[in-house]
């Protein structure tokens, strides 16, 4: 076997002694904040799609689910902390008035 080829069969193996550059197993991981931003958002989501259960007309229940699951998809990728927390704010306001107007029917 020539130099050249065994060099680089020994580059494509990727021997433990190769030098690798140090990266996480995890991936990006998420701050502490963020972590408890994304609970907060995914329990506003359960919320939201158990009480439109309550919606008695079936068109309306599917276009309020599908309202809610577009605006979450909206902002999927917002990382500014306080965008968030103004986000779920607004969200749980708009709910809860949502809520009123459901129990109300």
């Amino acid at each position: 076997m020539a130099a050249g080829a065994r060099l680089l069969l020994a580059l494509r193996r990727g021997y433990a002694t190769h030098h690798r550059p140090a990266s996480s197993r995890l991936g990006n991981t998420l701050s502490l904040d963020h972590f408890l931003q994304r609970q907060r958002a995914l329990s506003l989501y359960r919320t939201i799609i158990r009480g439109t259960r309550s919606i008695p007309d079936p068109t309306t229940k599917a276009e309020s689910r599908k309202y809610a699951r577009d605006e979450f998809e909206r902002h999927r990728n917002v990382t500014d902390i306080s965008h968030i927390r103004y986000l779920l704010s607004t969200g749980k306001t708009e709910w809860e008035s949502m809520e009123r107007y459901i129990k109300g029917v």
